[in-house]
């Protein structure tokens, strides 16, 4: 919460002492219209506790707190049972501006998770399969998550819940040994690893004792076998390999990379305890754990050839985390065709009387489709991630080309914001909303992008360069003159970059880095229209020093919620 909200809860409490502050501050909105007031109390909800009519409770407020109003605030008006607080715009350039210069790069952090643990499982691509733009909003949304926890104070564990074991590995072995080439897997990589892929379940069609052959393999590989080990270890490599550069274009870093073959050998502990618990049920030579009294389908734990499943596997791996990182949260970042999945496992950790079981969270996006049908490796439609960035990064350096040509250092500034084109673009709205895949969309440099905002940063650092070397200046100093920043437009960028912190909280809250993305959209508009109406590098001194004040305060503002949702913030472009 703001100190300008803070204060109206204070004063207003003050007051109504049967009222606590926190839930005043709580109602309190900010009107639609500025005319209207910096920030409204509605008094409907006073009603009941005060036993009067919302416009009577708002007009005896305003007259106890006309001659006592709350600090930083200029005027307060009664209208039709509400309570709008307009802000003194001098009080209120000077104390956010003196707020985010004196706080820099942790503007809008805090210690509200300090000494708790938070575990995210996120990205999670499959090995041996394409690491397609399906699986680019696991990891920008799951990236996203940890730095907003971090820069709240929270010890954060960052985990890559790898996809390295399955019956498609006996698929895998059986193709790689009938038509693969050691050569030139190891020359194009998971692109010839999926191709042979596909053609496997393309022969399998007329040859169906190819699917006998695969699970052969794969009980061969569960066995120990040296020469599917060794296969399968090389198709782990080889996969690594090209996630890591794909990794690295996203700026992505995780602290542990644990595949599901990590928790072959800790699920026989899982199967053992559901046994000696009596959750277990056999169903047609399966495991089960029945949910039915909880409205779910059974849990399969086990298969009746005996292999382990995800759900034994999820378990197990909570499990060992909790062990291992005495996690206060465990988040998990899939898209929500399985959230049936996680509420079924989730509930057997519960039956099996862990109390912790509250602590492990799901948090569901909407799928990605090509062109409304989804993304198979079977049939070979993906979208290869790696091709998209690369022509984006390609698009932008074209651009660079033709308007910036003598830009220094443009095939890194191509690559940051050309990345940052495709991660802004898939976090700009909210993750539970369906994505239709297209080249267009994602590459789409004009509008509510990322490149805007990127490039309204750059703005502001080319204004703050300019005065530097006209007048010695960068408005990092602390001397200006808050009443020269009255204008309307000067003011809505004041209330966007005061407004940053509570973002960057309910961002963590709600586990939706979109609030973020859409309010950077928010202070880079507010901005540009102060651009637009005012010069900044002007002869006037005190004028000057006060909208460089601004710029810069703008440009850490920018930086900061750039970095927090996985974008780089170049300084020319």
């Amino acid at each position: 919460m703001n100190e300008f909200k803070t204060n109206i809860a204070n004063a207003v409490h003050a007051l109504v002492d049967a009222v606590p502050a926190g839930d005043i501050a709580a109602l309190l909105e900010v009107p639609p219209n500025p005319a209207m007031g910096d920030y409204s109390l509605p008094c409907f909800k006073l009603s009941k506790v005060l036993r009067k009519a919302p416009p009577a409770i708002a007009e005896e407020l305003r007259a106890s707190l006309a001659d006592r109003l709350p600090a930083g605030f200029g005027k307060v008006e009664a209208v039709n049972g509400y309570l709008n607080f307009h802000l003194d715009p001098t009080v209120f350039a000077d104390a956010v501006i003196r707020n985010v210069l004196g706080r820099g790069d942790r503007y809008g952090a805090s210690g509200v998770g300090e000494g708790k643990t938070v575990v995210v499982d996120y990205s999670s691509p499959n090995i041996a399969k394409p690491f397609h733009v399906g699986h680019l909003r696991s990891t920008v949304i799951g990236q996203a998550l940890v730095n907003i926890h971090r820069f709240l104070g929270f010890n954060v564990v960052g985990v890559n819940h790898l996809g390295d074991w399955g019956t498609q590995f006996g698929k895998q072995i059986v193709a790689f040994k009938k038509w693969g080439d050691r050569e030139e897997v190891e020359k194009h990589g998971v692109r010839e690893l999926v191709r042979l892929y596909v053609k496997f379940h393309q022969e399998a069609e007329e040859h169906p004792e190819l699917e006998d052959e695969a699970r052969a393999e794969f009980v061969k590989l569960e066995q120990g076998d040296p020469e599917a080990k060794a296969l399968w270890q090389w198709f782990v490599d080889i996969s690594l390999r090209q996630f890591n550069h794909i990794y690295d274009l996203l700026g992505v870093r995780f602290d542990y990379h644990l595949g599901e073959s990590f928790y072959i050998d800790k699920s026989r502990d899982v199967v053992k305890e559901l046994q000696e618990k009596g959750l277990l049920a056999e169903d047609e030579g399966a495991l089960i754990v029945r949910l039915d009294e909880f409205n779910m389908p059974p849990a399969l734990i086990i298969k009746k050839d005996g292999a382990t499943l995800y759900h034994t596997r999820d378990i197990a791996a909570a499990l060992y985390r909790k062990q291992t990182y005495r996690f206060d949260k465990c988040i998990y970042v899939t898209d929500y065709a399985q959230n049936l999945h996680f509420a079924q496992w989730f509930k057997v950790i519960e039956l099996m009387g862990r109390d912790w079981a509250d602590q492990l969270v799901h948090v569901p996006f909407g799928r990605v489709s090509l062109e409304g049908e989804g993304f198979s490796t079977r049939k070979g439609n993906a979208v290869w991630l790696e091709d998209v960035l690369q022509q984006a990064i390609e698009k932008t350096l074209a651009i660079i080309n033709e308007k910036n040509p003598g830009l220094e250092g443009k095939e890194a500034v191509a690559r940051q914001v050309g990345v940052g084109a495709v991660i802004f673009n898939d976090l700009s709205s909210n993750r539970i909303k369906d994505v239709v895949f297209s080249w267009e969309t994602a590459l789409n440099f004009d509008g509510e992008t990322g490149p805007y905002v990127q490039y309204t940063h750059a703005r502001a650092c080319s204004l703050l360069r300019k005065a530097a070397e006209a007048y010695g200046e960068d408005g990092g100093a602390f001397g200006f003159d808050p009443a020269l920043l009255a204008q309307p437009e000067a003011v809505a960028v004041l209330k966007e970059l005061d407004a940053f912190p509570e973002k960057v909280l309910q961002a963590m809250e709600k586990l939706e880095p979109s609030i973020i993305s859409r309010h950077l959209i928010d202070v880079a508009q507010s901005f540009n229209r102060f651009y637009h109406e005012y010069p900044i590098v002007v002869e006037d001194e005190a004028v000057r020093r006060a909208r460089l004040a601004l710029v810069r305060a703008t440009m850490v503002v920018l930086k900061v919620g750039l970095g927090l949702i996985g974008l780089s913030a170049p300084e020319k472009i």
